[in-house]
């Protein structure tokens, strides 16, 4: 089925060429450009059409984006935007800038990871785990739970990114809807009270942990498992497994058509093509370790399973309901974190 798919569209590259109009698609994406570019060279080459992409940048992660979207409502410039979480792109939808589109190679992913509506689609996810510098904590002495970044014995050894970007605020938001907000309060005014530092970013999260700057810090599968690839002194700890612990919280990226999109016919091929198994295969084996979420595609051991996983139990809508209150709660209470700048 995949193969038809791509046959007709590039029989569609070549007539649109053969008229003098070379076919082309904007996407605007928030996964890091050394995992998202060659996938969109992959499919410019496969296929035939032109990918004009905009990136985002590390500081920012989704929300430069998202505002952009935004602010193009009126006069969309962007046909396909591929986000690297799930929380803005709901808000997306709910702002009616998004579109919807069912497609054929959606098929096999869990419906949990889809709209239902089919505003958007999930694939290839990353785990909000623990990043442990192996030098300075034993194995006897690991921790288990996004919990001990609150354990007084970890003050002012640990680290978090950034919480108003990213899989961050997407994380604080989720906690929000499982846990309740005066408990989600509670629990960062407690990890603020233990020093836990705020880092620009998830990769410094990981960089901080791998040079021993702290014991451990809370980031992205993605970023942990290069830390591992370099040879660096740490591990990943997969949080709150344990016999009725939340479980890990589970970010697959998505894919969404733009409402109005100027190359909306392109826009849904390039959507067929990210939505593929190929797709979450090639972000399975290479180093950014991203969890399939279709079951049966195959991936290297370094790449966690989810069905050997406690995993968060949330509905992805949720995150959207909670996330300006859990934003306006960061913006109130979490920028007096310690930075690295002021330890």
């Amino acid at each position: 089925m995949i193969r038809l798919i791509l046959l007709l569209v590039s029989t569609f590259g070549i007539l649109s060429s053969a008229f003098g109009q070379k076919a082309e698609v904007v996407v605007y994406t928030a996964l890091d450009q050394i995992y998202s570019e060659p996938l969109l060279k992959k499919f410019e080459q496969q296929i035939g059409i032109k990918v004009l992409p905009v990136y985002d940048t590390e500081s920012n992660k989704t929300v430069g984006l998202v505002n952009r979207l935004i602010a193009e409502k009126a006069r969309p410039q962007c046909d396909v935007f591929w986000n690297n979480e799930v929380a803005r792109t709901l808000v997306l939808k709910d702002k009616g800038i998004l579109a919807s589109y069912a497609s054929p190679t959606a098929e096999g992913i869990p419906e949990k990871y889809r709209d239902a509506e089919h505003f958007w689609t999930g694939f290839a996810a990353r785990g909000r785990i623990l990043i442990v510098n192996t030098d300075l904590v034993s194995e006897a002495h690991l921790p288990s739970s996004i919990w001990d970044l609150a354990d007084p014995r970890w003050h002012g050894q640990t680290a978090i990114a950034n919480p108003l970007f990213g899989t961050t605020g997407t994380h604080i938001a989720a906690l929000f809807a499982v846990l309740g907000p005066e408990k989600t309060k509670k629990y960062f005014r407690a990890i603020k009270t233990n020093k836990t530092i705020t880092a620009p970013s998830n990769s410094a999260v990981r960089d901080m942990a791998a040079r021993g700057e702290i014991a451990f810090g809370l980031t992205d599968t993605d970023d942990a498992n290069g830390a591992i690839e370099d040879g660096k002194p740490v591990k990943i700890v997969v949080p709150d497994q344990e016999e009725d612990a939340m479980g890990v919280l589970v970010i697959p990226n998505t894919v969404a058509l733009i409402a109005g999109a100027p190359h909306e016919t392109e826009g849904q091929r390039l959507i067929d093509f990210l939505l593929s198994k190929e797709t979450e295969e090639y972000l399975a084996q290479c180093r950014s370790a991203q969890i399939p979420l279709r079951p049966g595609v195959e991936k290297p051991g370094k790449v966690l399973d989810l069905e050997k996983l406690r995993v968060m139990d949330i509905v992805y809508a949720q995150i959207a309901e909670t996330l300006p209150d859990s934003t306006k709660f960061v913006h109130d209470e979490l920028p007096g974190f310690q930075s690295r700048s002021n330890q």
